[in-house]
Formats: structure tokens, C-alpha cells, sequence
């Protein structure tokens, strides 16, 4: 079992990792918001190519942007103590998954209930 240095020296590592990958996020989210198409000058072709680049690219910052919202949560859990804290069972999430997925709030079981309930819903919207 950590002691208790051991496991606010993961904790720092885990913030920086975190940190990081913020930046990151923050670097790409706002390169994908500055490139700008102008369809006015193009064929067709090459308008339904935009169109789908440009669909593509919402998807990929709406993704980075639920990534980045997840951090930033994950930041301030640090800040507070509430960090490594299972949101739904309250239990404490275990090293690994912490080590392996830094912005974890959830513990795995949790995690997995909500993925089937995710599931489960979009199994009853698509057979509507």
C-alpha cells in the first residue's frame, strides 16, 4: 500500500499530465476555430468536400471540447480534495484507472452501469 508522499507525488503527476493535455486541447480547439473555408470560389465538388471536412471538423472539436470540460473538472476536484472520488458510489476510483485515465470520474463499475444505461437509451431512441 502507497504511504501517503507516494500518493501526493502521483497526485502531481496526475495534475501535470492533466495540465498538459489541457493545453493541448486548448492549442487545437482554437486552431480548429481559426481556419475558415470559403466556399464561394470553389466547384461542387469541392464544396461537398468542405462540407464534409468541415462537418468532420465540428465533430472533432465538440469531442476535444467534452475532453477538455472533463479536465477542467478533474482540475478543480484536485483543488477541492474531492479528486480519485467515484461521482455516483461515492467509493474511492482505484490508482490504475487514475494512472491510465487521469480525468476518470467514475470508478470502473460505475462507469460501466452508465455506458449501459447510455446504451439502453439510445437503443429506445433508435426504435423510434
Amino acid at each position: 500500500m502507497k504511504d501517503l508522499k507516494e500518493k501526493k507525488r502521483d497526485l502531481q503527476v496526475i495534475k501535470k499530465a492533466l495540465l498538459e493535455r489541457k493545453q493541448t486541447l486548448e492549442d487545437e480547439i482554437e486552431s480548429l476555430q481559426s481556419e475558415k473555408y470559403d466556399d464561394q470560389m470553389q466547384d461542387p465538388a469541392d464544396q461537398a468536400s468542405s462540407a464534409v471536412f468541415e462537418t468532420l471538423q465540428n465533430s472533432i472539436q465538440h469531442n476535444e471540447l467534452e475532453e477538455y470540460k472533463m479536465i477542467v473538472k478533474a482540475l478543480e476536484m484536485i483543488e477541492v480534495g474531492s479528486y480519485g472520488i467515484c461521482l455516483d458510489c461515492e467509493n474511492p476510483i482505484s490508482e490504475r484507472r487514475l494512472l491510465s485515465f487521469p480525468n476518470a470520474s467514475r470508478c470502473i463499475s460505475c462507469q460501466e452501469k452508465a455506458e449501459e444505461d447510455d446504451k439502453s437509451k439510445d437503443l429506445v431512441f433508435d426504435s423510434m
